[in-house]
């Protein structure tokens, strides 16, 4: 896909950021198109604008192995419920949106108006999907052992902070749990909000709620993965805007 040049020199700023020169700089700029903005420019158009909704499908399955081998090979002698919890915490939506975040990727999204007057360049599960995009283009362009480098220089300092025992591990579930007990309310609800996908690679999607208001909406390829992300979202937000106090 060719850039108008513009765009090309935004992007290598981006580029550069990421230590990573694309050899199709197309696969960078659709990664950083939000399905909104393809919808806006298509408009009347007989060409569609490719978004990045099937490389973050192929992102996050891309994330998941990476950081399992990367934490494997980290620490062989970890169980796999530590490494299931660890990799959990690493590839959850808070985490993701964070990485994004640290690398300005915002700063280069395609979003329509409406979107953009929403805060969507704010938005942490954007941000989150941004990263999966991002991490699916790589691979596309220049194969697994250029993404295996540049997520591993991401996580890096987690995976570190492991090494010396300094990375809590921690159950989203009966975090949050014991932070609205501390705080004086009951035990959150965990309710399935809908499923997607046929029976066999079923997406669910899972709210929690405390007193009959919602905190925060989480999915997964299991309920059990839908609610601890949920949990974890509802802990962060807590954190950032210390809703629970204002029930």
């Amino acid at each position: 896909m060719s850039l108008d040049p513009p765009r090309r020199r935004h992007l290598s700023e981006l580029e550069s950021r990421l230590g990573h020169r694309f050899n199709d700089p197309g696969l960078l700029d659709q990664a950083l198109t939000h399905k909104s903005y393809s919808h806006e420019a298509g408009n009347g158009k007989q060409t569609v604008v490719p978004h990045y909704e099937s490389l973050e499908f192929l992102g996050d399955s891309i994330l998941g192995f990476v950081i399992s081998d990367f934490l494997y090979t980290s620490d062989p002698n970890l169980t796999e419920g530590e490494l299931t919890k660890i990799r959990a915490q690493l590839v959850s939506t808070s985490q993701l949106a964070s990485q994004s975040l640290r690398l300005e990727l915002g700063k280069y999204l395609k979003l329509s108006r409406g979107e953009e007057k929403t805060g969507g360049r704010e938005k942490r599960a954007i941000m989150a999907d941004l990263f999966e995009s991002l991490v699916a283009s790589i691979y596309i362009d220049s194969g697994l052992e250029a993404v295996r480098a540049f997520i591993e220089e991401q996580f890096r300092p987690q995976v570190e902070l492991l090494a010396r025992g300094e990375l809590e591990l921690r159950d989203s579930k009966s975090s949050l749990q014991e932070e609205l007990h501390r705080r004086g309310f009951p035990s959150p609800q965990y309710d399935v909000i809908r499923e997607s996908g046929p029976d066999h690679e079923k997406t669910f999607f899972v709210g929690v709620s405390v007193q009959g208001n919602v905190l925060a909406e989480g999915k997964g390829r299991s309920k059990k993965e839908a609610e601890s992300e949920a949990a974890q979202k509802a802990i962060d937000q807590m954190g950032q805007l210390d809703m629970i106090e204002n029930l």
